[in-house]
């Protein structure tokens, strides 16, 4: 049987696209308008044709035509009004070119990854009017917020998940593979030294190439090796004598606070009583500054993000992290290259997706639910899952109730299906 057709909309260096490629997933095109992103993206996917620009400069007519699933997540860019004032509003643009896009193609599954803040952004109503659309045009969607090292990611990353399809199917998310709860990390398999202890001694040389110095030990490092021999982007960031004077002092999990009041840094000591509101927007989120913070080895990374080279200390080692280290907590191959500057490439780690959880959502619709039509539901079907706690924040519930109001109120919420249809998609 032929491969299932993929198209990847902001596709970053790949993490969706090589999750999917492993699955078994044909990706025929993908578009950023990030051409460093887009740098990395060709040099390991040469075959997928590749359109730098704005997607609003992307026309359907010129993409593949019956496709099977389309993959990528809008960025949020800002939050406005509800109903058609949200549509209007250009900082929504990318999400309604999304929809643009999906209504063109009309594939038989889309994927749309997105971070944790849009659970809240705006009250709730961001999310509302996303899913709004997505039912609009007859998919049943499910919702999810997804906790990365449940799966076997080397690091606690929770993003937010939504798939959808035209054929009738209610997806279902892969079952967890690891535990996420109680003391658990300590008993994981999928840990910061798990992930990057077969490494060679990492290098302040950027252009260095290193031999592996052990044999793959786990099945992880077999999978982020792929029987390659030479590792390149191993190197991390020198500190100046004040930073390297702190990062010495700290141990596991310690962070600038657990710093003698005299080693803190002064930006540190301002900012360290701010606190994030419940509801903050995304682009504000980020709480009191941990500043530096030494990981634990036996335990998931933190989050990586584009300071992880700066602010995320080795567990064992007087210094930052790598940028490959980056890399593998994130899933990505040894011979994958990130190009650009550092910050560039770190950056690119940090907004993909983990090849590794893209890899099982991919194996769950191929063999769990497939590309035939079971039936047309007279009405789209809509099921969520906001948190895997026991408790919700005042925001996350208010954000449950509008959910739930888009699913029990029928004879008002077919309306809103129309009036978001005509104006979206007119």
């Amino acid at each position: 049987m032929s491969k299932p057709k993929a198209i990847a909309l902001f596709c970053g260096a790949g993490g969706l696209s090589l999750g999917f490629k492993r699955a078994g997933y044909d990706v025929l095109f993908a578009t950023d308008i990030n051409h460093h992103a887009l740098a990395s993206y060709s040099a390991y996917f040469p075959d997928t044709r590749v359109f730098k620009g704005d997607i609003g400069d992307l026309q359907p007519s010129s993409l593949p035509s019956n496709v099977d699933i389309l993959l990528g997540g809008a960025p949020c860019q800002g939050f406005s009004s509800a109903g058609q004032q949200f549509w209007d509003d250009p900082r929504n643009n990318l999400l309604s070119e999304y929809v643009r896009v999906l209504d063109a193609l009309r594939p038989k599954w889309f994927l749309m990854e997105n971070v944790e803040g849009l659970l809240t952004a705006w009250k709730g109503q961001y999310l509302c009017e996303c899913v709004k659309a997505m039912l609009s045009l007859g998919y049943n969607v499910c919702l999810e917020k997804l906790y990365a090292h449940s799966y076997g990611i080397p690091q606690r990353r929770k993003r937010v998940v939504l798939v959808g399809n035209r054929l009738g199917h209610i997806f279902k998310f892969p079952p967890a593979s690891h535990n996420v709860s109680g003391a658990i990390f300590r008993k994981s398999e999928a840990t910061f030294m798990q992930a990057t202890s077969d490494l060679p001694p990492a290098s302040t040389d950027i252009s260095a190439t290193l031999e592996y110095s052990t044999p793959a030990q786990n099945e992880l490092q077999e999978i982020l090796r792929l029987n390659t021999t030479q590792v390149k982007q191993h190197f991390f960031l020198p500190q100046g004598a004040e930073q390297q004077a702190r990062i010495e002092i700290l141990e596991p999990g310690q962070t600038m606070k657990d710093l003698p009041p005299e080693m803190q840094h002064v930006s540190f000591r301002r900012r360290a009583n701010r606190r994030v509101c419940d509801g903050t927007p995304t682009e504000k989120r980020g709480g009191a500054p941990s500043g530096i913070k030494r990981l634990f080895p036996d335990e998931p990374a933190l989050t990586i993000t584009g300071a992880a080279m700066r602010e995320f200390v080795h567990p064992k080692e007087n210094r930052t992290l790598s940028l490959r280290e980056c890399a593998r907590l994130q899933t990505f191959p040894d011979d994958f290259h990130f190009f650009g500057s550092t910050a560039a490439a770190l950056q690119q780690i940090a907004n993909a997706v983990p090849p590794l959880l893209a890899e099982q959502i991919g194996l769950q619709i191929k063999k769990e639910f497939g590309f035939s039509l079971v039936y047309i539901p007279k009405r789209p079907h809509f099921e969520f899952v906001l948190t895997q706690s026991n408790g919700m924040s005042p925001a996350l519930r208010r954000t449950e109730l509008l959910l739930k109001e888009l699913i029990s109120d029928e004879a008002r919420q077919l309306k809103l299906f129309e009036k978001t249809k005509r104006y979206v998609l007119s």
